[in-house]
């Protein structure tokens, strides 16, 4: 899971990005809005937590252009703003959850959790995909009941390949998904395809199709056969 966090306080920031990154989410970070409408430009995201009040405005102005351009990512915006005037006017703009400083991060996460699963899984903490069985709590893959045992590059892989099936997806895409800020820092095309054989060999290894097929110089598509 891929996530945007907004926020101009350092201390702050530091902890969110400690803690989300070692919840297992891919975190980037903002800390104004124009670096926010320059990310959502460039990148996707599962969710965006966005402060309210930021160095160059009220985040509320950014809101519309994050559902324009993702509108399947989730937005929940966190304040030490209590103003129930501006919780009615972030969530009327479209925004799926409001939350006031200070709050644990265990709830923040919660609630993250909980938008990701009701956009893209109805509901559910399982998805299914013909033979193949996806528990996100517990992040755990199954085929026919055999639990197939993935790295966590492997796992958030499949996941994107599951929820964006039947779409092209670019060997940039899929780096910057899966290293975000840091794929500079990898040889990107390459881990692309290493994690990507490892993958397909475990699931196939378990009894899974091939569902995955590689596009000569575009990519890779999964199709729903």
């Amino acid at each position: 899971m891929k996530l945007l966090i907004v926020e101009d306080d350092r201390d702050l920031l530091k902890s969110m990005l400690l803690y989300f990154n070692e919840s297992g989410y891919n975190c980037e970070n903002a800390k104004s809005i124009q670096e926010v409408n320059d990310r959502i430009s460039d990148h996707q995201y599962d969710c965006v937590v966005l402060d309210l009040s930021l160095p160059d405005g009220n985040s509320l102005s950014t809101i519309s252009n994050i559902k324009n351009r993702q509108a399947e990512c989730g937005i929940i915006i966190v304040s030490a703003n209590s103003n129930l005037d501006d919780k009615i006017l972030g969530l009327d703009l479209g925004a799926d959850d409001y939350l006031t400083k200070p709050f644990h991060l265990s709830e923040l996460n919660a609630r993250i959790k909980s938008i990701i699963r009701r956009k893209k899984q109805a509901g559910s903490s399982i998805i299914q995909f013909n033979e193949i069985s996806i528990n996100t709590d517990a992040k755990e893959v199954k085929i026919a009941d055999q639990i197939v045992k993935l790295t966590k590059k492997e796992y958030d892989l499949l996941l994107y390949f599951i929820y964006n099936k039947n779409k092209v997806i670019t060997k940039t895409s899929i780096s910057e998904h899966l290293w975000g800020d840091f794929m500079d820092f990898s040889d990107s095309a390459d881990s692309v395809y290493s994690h990507l054989k490892n993958l397909k060999k475990k699931l196939a290894q378990a009894g899974s199709e091939d569902y995955i097929e590689s596009l000569y110089g575009v990519g890779y598509i999964l199709k729903d056969k």
